[in-house]
């Protein structure tokens, strides 16, 4: 099936079509992971928008029941150089194709990417289409153009009921902004009860459950987009050790007077070199955002940069001067992609702990 992918600065790419086959509208960005693309395409950092792999082969190992990062992927399309029609590996269970048919997503194969990605690079994210090929194009282009993207993606994927995971050890209370499974996997793993909360939860709400800590999740779009989440902040902030990441570690740089800022093409791969400028060690992490802490609004006086990214120095991660909070950009849980940091949940432990022992002391 002939399809083609339009994007709002006119430019045509001519491709063959796989997955549901339905005409949707997104954002167009690129990840250079050379693999995880179930984790990927089941990331709702990515709700709204329309995936490039930079790697040429897609589909080869098809989708497996363990590596699911959400139930309900919601971007908007795949697109990818080569589609394996054919899957083969031990774990799999139905081919890519099968799967997006199954989610109503669509992809297009037989893509110049490295083409496309290069056009991304220069000119940054842009709209884009997939349709079919015997579409009236200058119609096409005027609904692509004409279209505009939602702003409420926070709300569109997180849990709309409070749920919880069991566990015998420390009580987490999660916001899912939307959420990765593996940031669940890594609390769990560490015996944490959890509670998992939407995103429009209030600061009593959290305290009346006297949690030992909260994670603040991942979740798509702009920061200032959640301005409810900076007053829930600012509530607990200073009662309970908080830990971000990506679009959390947004939220509380926001909350503290910081400023955000979107990138040109975003960070979305997994082998992107962060350094911890206390100690000089660097780790090769797992990144999915397209928006950026604004280093020279930072009150040095409230929060400190601990991490910077080494491609293009932004901010990668913070913490306060006077309480236990501290956040990151990239995704220590690393599903896909390098385990480097997987040790920022282990200091999450410790800060819990400590809290917990002055508690008990007080």
């Amino acid at each position: 099936m002939d399809r083609l992918l339009l994007l709002e600065d006119g430019t045509i790419f001519k491709g063959k079509g796989f997955g549901a086959p339905i005409e949707v509208t997104g954002e167009v960005v690129f990840t250079t992971g050379m693999t995880g693309y179930q984790e990927t395409i089941t990331d709702q950092s990515y709700n709204g928008q329309m995936i490039v792999f930079t790697y040429p082969l897609v589909g080869n190992y098809g989708i497996n029941r363990d590596d699911f990062e959400s139930i309900e992927p919601t971007c908007k399309g795949v697109i990818v150089k080569e589609h394996a029609r054919v899957a083969s590996n031990w774990r799999s269970q139905i081919t890519l194709d099968e799967f997006l048919k199954r989610k109503n997503i669509p992809g297009i194969s037989g893509i110049d990417t490295r083409q496309l990605t290069k056009l991304l690079r220069e000119k940054g994210t842009i709209k884009g289409m997939i349709t079919g090929a015997n579409e009236n194009l200058e119609h096409a282009f005027d609904q692509l153009r004409a279209t505009v993207l939602p702003t409420n993606q926070v709300a569109q994927v997180s849990t709309s009921r409070p749920y919880p995971s069991p566990g015998s050890g420390r009580n987490v209370v999660v916001i899912d902004f939307g959420l990765k499974h593996s940031i669940l996997r890594e609390l769990s793993n560490r015996n944490c009860n959890l509670t998992i909360l939407p995103y429009n939860t209030t600061a009593q709400t959290i305290l009346e459950l006297d949690p030992d800590g909260v994670m603040l999740t991942n979740g798509p779009g702009d920061p200032k987009d959640v301005p409810e989440a900076l007053e829930m902040i600012r509530g607990i902030q200073g009662k309970l050790p908080i830990f971000g990441i990506c679009l959390g570690h947004q939220l509380i740089s926001l909350a503290n007077g910081a400023d955000t800022f979107k990138l040109k093409f975003g960070h979305r791969g997994f082998n992107h070199p962060v350094r911890e400028i206390a100690t000089g060690r660097i780790d090769f992490t797992s990144q999915n955002h397209g928006y950026a802490v604004d280093e020279k609004s930072i009150d040095k006086n409230e929060l400190i940069v601990t991490h910077i990214e080494l491609n293009d120095g932004t901010v990668e991660g913070i913490k306060h001067r006077h309480h236990p909070v501290f956040s990151v950009q990239f995704h220590p849980d690393a599903a896909p992609g390098p385990h480097d940091a997987g040790h920022l949940f282990d200091q999450f432990m410790e800060l819990m702990d400590a809290g917990k022992e002055r508690k008990a002391n007080a």
